[in-house]
């Protein structure tokens, strides 16, 4: 069963890869997903955000930059702690993930178009069950760990960021630039922030 959903999921992944593809001009897929999830939990901090999307912590505060330098996020103090830095969506963030969300559902509503009623409603079933499942399975994951799920449970969490030696997730700009590794692993140089910038435009973010 999951080797026939997950060669039936490819059809889906491509609609869902041909619509990211409209926004690769504006930011790659990495900071995609930084968006995403600042979207779904605002507020969150750098620390927060870099253990969501698996990445370290250099790697995230560099995406970030160039997410802010390109008007996607803002940083802001922390609500429970000033020394912390939260992370909000700008309104162009808010409008590159809707105008994303509108050509991702166009492309599915041609595919669905073309299905009996009686299959777009099993679809949509299993779907739902689908979703809530994985949703109670994240949510018992997350537990687990002890990741907190909403922003109003961090200030009882012993491993918030409180100004010790060593938390860069309190100021990102404090944050060595000299190097970083991103997810894999793999070493990068610093980029020029110059190299960011389109001629004569704003900043355009870059794969972090």
């Amino acid at each position: 069963m999951a080797a026939a959903l997950d060669e039936a999921a490819a059809a889906l992944l491509g609609v869902w890869e041909s619509a990211r593809e409209g926004t690769a001009g504006r930011v790659s897929g990495a900071q995609l997903r930084a968006v995403t999830v600042v979207e779904q939990h605002d507020g969150i901090n750098l620390r927060r955000l870099a253990t969501r999307l698996d990445m370290l912590l250099s790697s995230a505060s560099r995406l970030c930059d160039r997410l802010v330098a390109a008007g996607m996020l803002e940083r802001e103090p922390g609500r429970f702690d000033r020394r912390e830095i939260s992370l909000h969506l700008t309104p162009e963030g808010r409008r590159l993930l809707a105008e994303l969300r509108a050509d991702r559902r166009a492309r599915l509503a041609v595919v669905l178009g073309g299905m009996s009623p009686a299959g777009r409603d099993a679809l949509l079933d299993g779907v739902r069950e689908f979703d809530e499942v994985a949703r109670q399975q994240r949510a018992q994951s997350t537990q687990a760990s002890g990741d907190p799920t909403e922003p109003g449970d961090w200030p009882d969490d012993p491993d918030r960021p409180s100004g010790r030696s060593g938390d860069l997730s309190i100021d990102p700009e404090r944050q060595t630039r000299a190097g970083w590794a991103d997810q894999s692993g793999d070493p990068h140089l610093s980029i020029d922030a110059d190299r960011d910038r389109s001629a004569g435009g704003p900043p355009v973010a870059r794969t972090a």
